[in-house]
């Protein structure tokens, strides 16, 4: 099939699809980040195994053609927003769990596996599988390895980086390597599985994982604490920690996120209290741990949630649907920053003055347990200079984070979006190091250009030659 004029782009078999309907152009030409700058692709295509995915990057580096890779599309950086000239290279129908190893504790599965997918696959074996982030219902395993995604198990268990122990990438050029290895431990080479992981697909495409499982928990306890402000919230997390107790999950929610989820849920949040800490024990210790929790928590004055409570559990499940919902009345960019523990109080204190400073709104949720704050800022579309302020807001959020020691990006990656901040964090001799590194993987810079680092544009955003 043709995607250019006399270029034409033939996937062998019969279960293989481009397309170029415009409503299918339009649907895939942006994630869920920002919409800044980006352009309908020349097609999408559906790859559904490797071979495919030679094919196609063998098409490209021919004619110098931008590939943008994408999963589930669940993305907020804007990583997978299309470019000029691009075609959009989808992965979620390479969707198979080639093995599940109870005895090794591993998975291999190809890149379009649903997070929990896997998850439900290997919970009959006593196993699961550590990252989840918020999307983890719809987001897909490549995704979550394509942005290092992180999660609300993240205080415990690490991100995905942490669960990865193995790959295979189809290079620029449509050769196929390996990287890694089935063992828990090994130090042979230089750590390429590492390097892909979070590379937001600009080194390569990831065709399969291979994943380190973790023991199912035997118990799950989880302790719901309000407070009257958020400063005590916080200084419950550091509290719980002084007693060495560490949770699976500890998640952090203002004020004005309870009004939010009240506003979405008919639920009643705000009235007992203006911060919510929802920490999560798992394992034979559940128990013991969640009583250490309870004890520390009242004692600074928390209303806590008593032994087995089920509304905490269905507040965790609340919490992964705080993001809440974009309006057409609207701008609104939800933050992803992490800054060191000991620092969110003086963050969220910061937040707010630069919110009423800006005029913009804000409310917060925070993975507590690793310092990860989401803040959202938003302002009514129809005000005069409301983008402006918003932009001022943002940018002011990023400079304050990284003056108390944070990063700008926990968990969602730079994508698109987070490009313009990335030069405050990291000095110019390692971006050029950076670029250097993309280079050697990509000569001709046509995986996923303009994301994660800064330069290193499409080869020929016109289009394929």
């Amino acid at each position: 099939m043709s995607v250019n004029a006399g270029h034409s782009l033939t996937l062998t078999g019969p279960d293989r699809l481009v397309e170029t309907a415009p409503e299918v152009l339009a649907a895939f030409a942006a994630d869920r980040g920002p919409v800044l700058d980006y352009a309908e692709p020349l097609a999408v295509v559906w790859p559904t195994s490797v071979r495919g995915v030679q094919e196609v990057m063998r098409w490209a580096s021919a004619t110098g053609t931008a590939v943008v890779p994408r999963g589930a599309g669940t993305g907020v950086s804007g990583g997978a927003h299309a470019t000029g000239g691009c075609i959009v290279l989808c992965l979620d129908r390479m969707n198979r769990i080639l093995e599940l190893n109870a005895q090794d504790e591993i998975a291999v599965v190809e890149p379009g596996v649903i997070n929990a997918d896997l998850n439900a696959a290997a919970a009959p074996h006593g196993l699961m599988y550590a990252p989840d982030p918020a999307s983890y219902r719809i987001s897909t395993i490549g995704g979550n390895v394509a942005t290092n995604a992180g999660g609300l198990r993240c205080a415990k268990y690490g991100v995905t980086r942490d669960s990865v122990l193995a790959l295979e990438v189809v290079l620029a050029d449509g050769s196929l390597i390996s990287t890694g290895h089935r063992t828990f431990k090994g130090v042979a080479g230089y750590d390429l599985t590492g390097l892909f992981t979070g590379s937001e697909g600009t080194l390569g495409i990831i065709v399969s994982i291979t994943v380190r499982l973790r023991y199912l928990p035997v118990a799950v306890r989880t302790i719901a604490a309000f407070f009257p402000d958020f400063p005590t919230a916080a200084a419950g997390v550091l509290a719980v920690g002084a007693a060495r107790v560490q949770p699976a999950i500890m998640e952090l929610l203002d004020g004005a996120t309870l009004d939010a989820l009240d506003g979405t849920h008919g639920s009643n949040l705000r009235t007992r209290g203006n911060a919510l800490l929802l920490i999560q024990t798992d394992g034979f210790g559940a128990d013991a741990e969640a009583g250490v929790v309870r004890r520390v928590l009242a004692g600074l004055g928390g209303t806590v949630s008593t032994e087995g409570s089920a509304e905490a559990g269905r507040l965790v499940e609340l919490r992964r649907h705080s993001r809440g919902d974009a309006t057409a009345h609207e701008f609104r960019v939800g933050e992803d920053v992490a800054v060191p523990r000991s620092a969110l109080v003086r963050y969220v204190a910061e937040l707010e003055r630069m919110a009423e400073r800006h005029r913009v709104r804000l409310r917060v949720v925070a993975h507590a347990g690793d310092g990860n704050l989401h803040p959202t800022f938003w302002v009514q579309a129809a005000d005069d200079g409301a983008r402006k302020r918003l932009d001022a807001a943002l940018d002011e959020s990023i400079t304050v984070a990284l003056s108390l020691g944070g990063t700008i990006t926990g968990e969602h990656g730079i994508g698109q979006f987070k490009l313009r901040w990335l030069p405050q964090e990291q000095r110019a001799e390692v971006l050029e190091l950076q670029r250097r590194v993309k280079a050697v993987f990509d000569p001709g810079g046509i995986l996923n250009p303009g994301k994660a680092i800064p330069g290193g544009g499409p080869a020929n955003p016109a289009g394929p030659r």
